[in-house]
């Protein structure tokens, strides 16, 4: 063994020694390793479940509460049909017809509200083309009529 009081070991014999060092330097820098491996671990987690989590889902639209409209003479009633078939209260009109009608009726003062009545299974294309007509033509009260729903739905 050495003379130096710096290395003594301390233990009997073979095996293993522990060397006391009083001079040891205290390390005081934080290691941000095991942090930046836990962040990217939860970063990896997190843009896997959400698309999980977030999903699309079809649905058919509710029937809604609304206040109850009075039927109103002035009041134009517009019908769609599922195969896009419009009707001007219980007649059929074409775009152009409705178009024309509804441009007349715009002029009127007060002018009316129209009312539009889209069977359920009715594309949303086909509705959407009524309340274009009708913007274009100059209406300003456009609303939509639904069901009211069974007591104890909604």
């Amino acid at each position: 063994m050495s003379d130096d009081p710096s290395d003594e070991t301390i233990g009997s014999g073979g095996g293993i020694a522990l060397v006391v060092e009083e001079d040891s330097p205290v390390n005081s820098t934080i290691n941000t390793t095991p942090l930046v491996d836990i962040m990217l671990v939860m970063l990896i987690i997190f843009l896997i479940t959400i698309p999980v989590a977030v999903k699309s889902i079809p649905v058919t639209l509710p029937t809604e509460r609304n206040v109850v409209v009075t039927p109103r003479k002035e009041n134009i009633s517009l019908s769609v049909r599922p195969d896009g078939a419009i009707f001007w209260n219980l007649s059929e009109v074409t775009e152009s017809q409705l178009a024309a009608r509804l441009a007349l009726a715009a002029r009127d003062d007060p002018q009316p509200e129209v009312h539009i009545r889209g069977d359920l299974s009715t594309k949303y294309f086909e509705v959407g083309k009524v309340v274009e007509v009708a913007q274009k033509a100059g209406i300003l009260k456009v609303g939509f009529i639904t069901k009211a729903p069974r007591p104890g739905e909604g």
